[in-house]
């Protein structure tokens, strides 16, 4: 039987409010391994995940937070603290997405501009980028010697047409990802990416899932719990040999 030793552990996870979503099947799936959970919401967002993962016994504690705010990452890890306990597992799975283009806008997207840019960078890039640093600096100063950052993104962040913002915050994301896993290494913590193909999580509709699932060995596109289960390996012992590695969730869409 294989143990991912992950029972006590304690997470941090961001957006995971939609029950259909990536978000919420990361959380179930650390929840059946017994892990500790923060769930970050957006503000307004709706609690029912964590509702049910209380029911079914897990310790969960939900919060609302903006990441845009700069000053999020302190609030965070010290409702973490008080909740749930030290953080181990930093999992960011948040993103914001709103189609945007340099040329003339199609099909509901928006011309690239600044405050597109901006927003996408806050929530995309700096959050992480400020939660990982915070992740460290408090990792450090208890002296732990075991940790995992995962950082969620999308097998499409080199080249985005049509999502320009998106998809330039996550390859900077990635590369976040990997500066942190040489930083950090040295404390133990390893830094991986999930870059997810297309997963239905009730945007994509059923004509859509056809075409894409052209494009899968699998014939198929993801199911959320696909790219849960990576990310949950991840924070696995099986995984403590892994770190500065994108893995591609997409089914066999993506490979190199």
């Amino acid at each position: 039987m294989i143990d991912p030793r992950l029972r006590g552990r304690v997470a941090v996870l961001t957006d995971s409010d939609n029950a259909l979503g990536v978000g919420a099947a990361i959380a179930r799936g650390l929840a059946r391994h017994d892990v500790r959970l923060l769930l970050v919401r957006p503000p307004g967002g709706d609690e029912h995940v964590a509702s049910a993962l209380r029911a079914d016994g897990a310790v969960v504690h939900s919060l609302p937070v903006d990441l845009a705010a700069p000053e999020c990452a302190a609030r965070i890890f010290d409702e973490a603290e008080a909740h749930v306990g030290p953080v181990q597992i930093l999992v960011h799975n948040a993103a914001l997405r709103v189609p945007d283009t340099f040329g003339e806008p199609v099909r509901g997207a928006v011309r690239v501009g600044v405050e597109g840019l901006d927003a996408h960078y806050a929530v995309n890039t700096r959050a992480p980028a400020l939660l990982m640093a915070e992740f460290h600096r408090r990792h450090v100063a208890r002296r732990d010697d075991w940790g995992r950052v995962i950082a969620l993104s999308t097998d499409s962040a080199d080249v985005a047409p049509g999502e320009v913002s998106h998809g330039a915050g996550h390859s900077a994301l990635e590369s976040l990802t990997r500066s942190a896993a040489v930083e950090f290494g040295p404390a133990g913590i390893t830094c991986n990416i999930v870059a997810a193909g297309p997963v239905r999580t009730g945007w994509v509709s059923l004509e859509r899932q056809r075409r894409l699932a052209e494009g899968s060995p699998l014939g198929r596109v993801a199911h959320p719990d696909d790219i849960a289960d990576v990310a949950v390996f991840l924070a696995s012992h099986q995984a403590r040999w892994l770190t500065g590695q994108t893995l591609y969730a997409g089914g066999g869409r993506r490979m190199r």
